[in-house]
């Protein structure tokens, strides 16, 4: 049954005041129903993202008092009246979703219906808003209100209306075993580094490394070779750079492992980060990955300066297949062109703000270097990353352990020194209970 739902009270809400580094545990109004497409969540768990730090540094733009958070698990408690039995020609929440079902929603608005969201860019909805911003409340508080939530929201409570590859038994499971700490990864940083992993192991540049045979014949399954130099074993080997091992890092790591364990291919991976605190989660989490999840290839964790020798020493010199950069900052995009081999590809998954590219035109002509930038389509990507999370509990179903992306709980009064010792990185992963 619900939680009792009163438009008329006020809730606890974590908010940033401009210009920066102010965050305030305030009481404001519990969200009203505005549109009929409407839903109201009570939240159950809300986490502090990386993405989080660039507004409460100051460095987002944003000069507006907002509740902040995007990252939000929960219970619906209130509903447009756009939902109900028979919903035709809409997406299946707007028939299937019912007060009392707990939800998960991606960090962006998506309607769901659009020409954008049916081809799958949903992190680019022309009628998305994100939430934790100006425009849009988020979600570390009490309750949030979801716009167009019928194309938002992932319904934990309904297996039918998953896309997923999951058995039937395994779906129970996921229905009842999961923990809320570890479904609200799905929320962000789980999806994320999925879409990392993805936009590069089918990228064009991977290609001939992935396929087995040579530019251009990788992309014509029907041609057959002529006189052309096959590839031998150490050319079939990927290697990839992963630049950057926050909580999205380490996802797009064990996702990238998965997915090449899959495909039995061969690979050497490097993670690289310049803080030992995040290298040492990163081999935890490595170790703590079953075997099956870690496939037949090499994967080493270094630091900025080590890495550049390691992958130097792997590929004779000719540099990285690809490099994800899971950063934001210019200094992460410099040692991703460094790494990158010429024809390699930089997947840059991290935000970034007003500096201009570090590298000029002709520096990417010398490399013919293809970079893929831009904003996980997180609604799109969670048949995916939904199914990852099931399989890979060995690493995403704890809290506190050397192994856990997140590392503790908290409750809404440990909010600002929370932003604080993420921003120094003193800490990892946390997220915020709103009723301890």
């Amino acid at each position: 049954m619900a939680t009792e739902y009163s438009q008329s009270a006020n809730q606890k809400a974590v908010r940033w005041h401009p210009p920066s580094y102010d965050i305030r545990v305030e009481s404001v109004p519990i969200p009203k129903i505005q549109n009929p497409d409407d839903a109201i969540v009570k939240v159950t768990l809300a986490a502090l993202c990386g993405s989080d730090l660039h507004i409460y540094r100051g460095h987002g733009g944003v000069d507006k008092v907002h509740t902040c958070g995007h990252e939000f698990i929960g219970e619906v408690v209130a509903l447009g009246s756009s939902y109900g039995r028979d919903v035709k020609g809409r997406p299946a929440l707007y028939s299937h979703l019912n007060i009392g079902d707990k939800v998960v929603s991606p960090f962006t608005v998506n309607c769901g219906e659009c020409h954008v969201c049916r081809l799958g860019y949903t992190g680019r909805c022309p009628e998305g808003f994100l939430f934790g911003s100006p425009a849009l409340d988020g979600g570390q508080a009490q309750y949030v209100r979801v716009p167009k939530a019928g194309g938002t929201l992932f319904n934990l409570s309904d297996s039918s209306t998953w896309s997923s590859a999951l058995n039937e038994e395994e779906k129970r499971k996921a229905l009842t075993d999961i923990a809320d700490s570890s479904l609200l990864m799905l929320a962000d940083i789980l999806p994320t580094g999925v879409f990392a992993a993805l936009q590069a192991l089918n990228h064009p540049k991977v290609a001939p490394v992935i396929t087995g045979k040579a530019w251009p014949i990788c992309f014509s399954p029907d041609q057959v070779s002529g006189n052309e130099v096959s590839l031998i074993d150490e050319d079939k080997i990927i290697t990839v750079a992963i630049v950057g091992l926050g909580p999205v890092g380490v996802c797009a790591a064990v996702s990238l492992l998965d997915a090449l364990a899959t495909r039995k291919a061969p690979f050497r991976i490097i993670a690289i980060d310049p803080l030992e605190t995040r290298r040492e989660k990163m081999k935890a989490v490595y170790n703590a990955i079953s075997d099956s999840g870690k496939g037949n290839g090499e994967f080493i964790v270094q630091s900025i300066e080590e890495s550049k020798e390691a992958v130097k020493k792997w590929t004779g010199g000719v540099g990285a297949t690809a490099v994800l950069e899971v950063v934001g900052n210019t200094s992460a995009l410099t040692l991703a062109y460094d790494l990158v081999r010429a024809f390699g590809v930089i997947v840059s998954v991290g935000v970034h703000g007003e500096p201009q590219m570090p590298f000029t035109g002709r520096q990417l002509y010398n490399k013919n270097v293809s970079l893929d930038f831009g904003r996980c389509p997180a609604r799109a990507m969670f048949p995916l990353a939904f199914d990852l999370l099931v399989k890979r509990q060995d690493v995403f179903g704890g809290v506190g352990q050397p192994e856990s992306l997140v590392d503790r709980v908290v409750d809404f009064s440990q909010a600002t020194e929370s932003y604080r010792a993420f921003d120094k990185g003193e800490i990892g992963k946390v997220i915020f209970d709103p009723w301890k």
